[in-house]
C-alpha cells in the first residue's frame, strides 16, 4: 500500500498546544485503511485530553472489526462519547471538554469508503480533479454555507465560524438520537483521494487552493506538508491537521484488438477517406459487379411479389381471426431500487440511515419497495428522491400488514398515484415531501370478517411547513 495514506498535524502559528489528533493506518488485516481527524474543544488541556480519549476509543473498537461497517463507525463515536463524559464527571477541571471528529474507512479492494462525522471537521472526495465536500458542518455558519446563504469566503471569515452544534462529549446516550452522527458511504474509485481535515485548514485555505495542491504531482506526504504550509502562511490561527487516502489501483484497461478487414466493400455514400499505411500493398482490382446486381434485383422482385400475395391471402382467409392482446412487458428494476430493497431487507436493528452520497440521482420506482419489518426508521442524510417510472401506477412503498411501527424521515416522493400504501400500521412522517402525488398515503383498515367490531379511528394530525423541521 505504498503512498496510499498519510497523516500530518501542526500546532499552527498562534497556538501553544495542539488539541488535534489523527489516525492514518491499515486495519482489519490490511483490508481497510482507517483515516480519522479529531479536533479537541474545551480549554488548554481539556481539548487535548478529549482528542486523545476519542482516538484511543476508536482504535480499540477497530482492532476487532465486526458487524456492518457503518454500525461499527457509529460504535466508535458512541464509545468515545461515553469515555469523554466519564472523564468529565471524574475531573471537574475538564467539565467543558469535548471534541469533533470525522472518521472514514476505505475499502480499496471493493472500491468503497464509509464515514461517520460529528462537528465541523471535514471529509472531501477528490475525483477527476474536482473536490467534493462530503460531510456537512454541524454549525450555524456551516449550515448557511451548505445551503448557499454564505459564500465560502464569507463563511471562512464569519465571527461565529467556530461555534458548533454537536460534538462528542456534549450529551450522553447518542444512540437515542439518530440525527446526531452523520454517516454515509460512496464509491472510492481508482485515482480517487479522500481528504479529512480540521477547520484549522479549511478556515485558512480555500477549496480551490486545496484542489490545486491535491491535483499537482507529488506524494501524499508532500501534498500534506503543502497544505500545512499554506495554512500557516495564511495565518495559522488554529491547529492544522490533514489525513489523505489514495486509491492508487491502476484502472483495468483492455488492449484494443485490430479488426482484419478482407474484401469489405464500402458504398460511396458512407466511405471515409483514409490515409494508406506506409507498408500497405495494393490489393487486387475489384471484379465487375454487374452480374451480382442483376441477381439482387431479381431476388428483390420475387420477395416483393410473395409479400403482396401473402398479404391478400391473409386478408381473405383470416378476417374472423380474433386479435391477440399485446403482452405487457415488465420494465427492469433500477439498480438503486434493488440496492434500497436489499438494505431494507438486510438491516440489523430498527434504524436504516440512507446517505445522499449513495443515492445521488432519484430512485426510479417501477415496482413497490416492500417493508416487512416489525419496527423500522428509514432516515435520509441529505436529500433522497423517489420518482415513479413512466407508466407505473403502483405505490413507492408497500408496508406489510405485519409491520407495527414505521417511521420515514426526510424523504421525497415525486409523481406517484399513491406514494405510500399500508394496512393496519402505525406510520410516522418526519420532513417527508410529496410532489405531484395524487394520493400521499393510502391506509387500508382490515377488520375481522363476521365479527362484532369495537373501536374508533383516531384523528390523523399532520403539520405542513415550507422548511424541514428539526426533530430530537
Amino acid at each position: 500500500m505504498t503512498d496510499q495514506y498519510f497523516g500530518i498535524t501542526d500546532t499552527g502559528r498562534q497556538r501553544d498546544n495542539n488539541e488535534d489528533a489523527f489516525i492514518a493506518r491499515q486495519g482489519a488485516g490490511d483490508r481497510f485503511i482507517i483515516a480519522c481527524v479529531i479536533d479537541g474543544v474545551g480549554g488548554y488541556a481539556g481539548g487535548e485530553i478529549a482528542a486523545r480519549i476519542a482516538r484511543d476509543a476508536i482504535i480499540k473498537r477497530l482492532e476487532k472489526p465486526s458487524g456492518e461497517i457503518i454500525a461499527m463507525l457509529i460504535d466508535c463515536f458512541e464509545e468515545a462519547n461515553e469515555r469523554i463524559i466519564e472523564e468529565k464527571q471524574r475531573n471537574k477541571e475538564y467539565a467543558q471538554m469535548s471534541c469533533v471528529s470525522t472518521l472514514a474507512i476505505a475499502d480499496i479492494t471493493n472500491n468503497q469508503f464509509y464515514y461517520a462525522h460529528v462537528g465541523d471537521t471535514r471529509l472531501y472526495l477528490l475525483r477527476d480533479k474536482s473536490l467534493v465536500k462530503i460531510s456537512h458542518d454541524q454549525s450555524f455558519v456551516g449550515f448557511l454555507e451548505d445551503s448557499g446563504r454564505l459564500t465560502e469566503d464569507e463563511a471562512m471569515n464569519h465571527p461565529k465560524r467556530n461555534e458548533i452544534n454537536k460534538a462528542l462529549g456534549f450529551e450522553a446516550n447518542l444512540s437515542k438520537n439518530t440525527d446526531y452522527i452523520e454517516t454515509g458511504q460512496s464509491p472510492f474509485l481508482s485515482g480517487d483521494v479522500l481528504l479529512l481535515c480540521s477547520d484549522g485548514l479549511t478556515d485558512m485555505v480555500s477549496s480551490a487552493v486545496i484542489t490545486n495542491i491535491l491535483t499537482n504531482d507529488g506524494s501524499l506526504k508532500e501534498k500534506g506538508k503543502q497544505l500545512i504550509e499554506v495554512a500557516n502562511k495564511n495565518g495559522g490561527r488554529d491547529n492544522i491537521t490533514a489525513v489523505l487516502v489514495h486509491n492508487n489501483k491502476v484502472p483495468q484497461q483492455h488492449t484494443a484488438t485490430s479488426v482484419k478487414r478482407e474484401n469489405i466493400q464500402v458504398s460511396p455514400a458512407s466511405r471515409v477517406t483514409e490515409q494508406p499505411a506506409k507498408d500497405a500493398e495494393p490489393g487486387p482490382a475489384p471484379k465487375s459487379r454487374t452480374g451480382l446486381i442483376v441477381v439482387l434485383v431479381i431476388l428483390m422482385l420475387a420477395f416483393l411479389a410473395s409479400t403482396v400475395y401473402l398479404y391478400f391471402k391473409d386478408q381473405t382467409s383470416n378476417t374472423n381471426t380474433p386479435i391477440q392482446p399485446a403482452v405487457a412487458v415488465k420494465k427492469p428494476v433500477s439498480s438503486l431500487q434493488i440496492k434500497l430493497q436489499k438494505e431494507i431487507d438486510n438491516v440489523k436493528g430498527k434504524v436504516l440511515i440512507l446517505s445522499d452520497t449513495g443515492y445521488k440521482s432519484p430512485v426510479i420506482i417501477s415496482e413497490a419497495i416492500q417493508i416487512n419489518k416489525d419496527t423500522l426508521l428509514i432516515k435520509s442524510k441529505g436529500h433522497i428522491v423517489f420518482q415513479s417510472d413512466s407508466g407505473y401506477a403502483g405505490p413507492a412503498f408497500q408496508i406489510s400488514a405485519k409491520s407495527k411501527s414505521i417511521t420515514l424521515d426526510s424523504l421525497s416522493f415525486n409523481n406517484f398515484n399513491t406514494a405510500i400504501s399500508l394496512a393496519n400500521n402505525s406510520l410516522e412522517l418526519k420532513n417527508v415531501q410529496f410532489v405531484n402525488c395524487k394520493q400521499s398515503v393510502q391506509s387500508d383498515v382490515v377488520l375481522a370478517d363476521k365479527k362484532y367490531i369495537s373501536g374508533k379511528f383516531i384523528p390523523v394530525i399532520f403539520k405542513a411547513d415550507s422548511l424541514p423541521q428539526k426533530h430530537k
